[in-house]
Formats: structure tokens, sequence, C-alpha cells
């Protein structure tokens, strides 16, 4: 089982980027899913999770990140818009069940101001 995380880069405050996470051994469909990301002397802190069909986003980011999934590509997304370097961390994808647990390894998300 693999989650391949990418998209990530450097960026301009108020900029965009999509994070893409792809795997590889599992249907992403029977799993809930989640982006986490941490910033360096900080806990790995959830930014949006999907179960069920319902997603919920850290009010840090809300308004302004959007999970989405594509089945057909086994691939989901986060959308990230007007980004602020408090932003800036290692962006992780997980899935998960109620007897898995699988992550990524990690993009890093760099905001300048």
């Amino acid at each position: 089982v693999q989650l391949q995380a990418s998209g990530g880069g450097l960026v301009q405050a108020g900029g965009s980027l999509r994070l893409s996470c792809a795997a590889s051994g599992i249907i992403l469909s029977f799993y809930s899913m989640g982006w986490y990301r941490q910033a360096p002397g900080n806990t790995r802190e959830l930014v949006a999770g999907t179960s069920s069909g319902t997603t919920t986003y850290a009010d840090s980011v809300k308004g302004r990140f959007t999970a989405s999934r594509d089945n057909a590509k086994n691939t989901v997304y986060l959308q990230m818009n007007s980004l602020r370097p408090e932003d800036t961390a290692v962006y992780y994808c997980n899935a998960h069940s109620a007897f898995r647990d699988y992550w990524g390894k990690g993009t890093q998300v760099t905001v300048s101001s």
C-alpha cells in the first residue's frame, strides 16, 4: 500500500496550490481520508477530514482550503487558496478505516510573505 502526496512547493502569500494524494494497493473510496500538516516544532494537526461524505476543516483553513476526491483516479486533493505564511508545513494524506491506517510521506508547502 502506498499513498503518494505531491503538489507542494514554494508560493507567495495569497497564492494557491493543489495537493494530490494518489493511492496504490487500496481503494480510497472505501476509506475515510484526512489531510494533516506539521510545521517545525509543532504537532501534526488535522487540516481536513472526510468521512461518510462529510468534510470538516480546521478553523484556520475554513473558506480557503477544499478537499475533494476523484474515485476514478483513486486520488484525493487539497485545493489551497489564499495561502498564508502560517500554512507553511509538511502536508500528509491519511487513509483510515476501523482496521487500517495509512500515511503518505508528505509534501512540503512553503509560503513566503
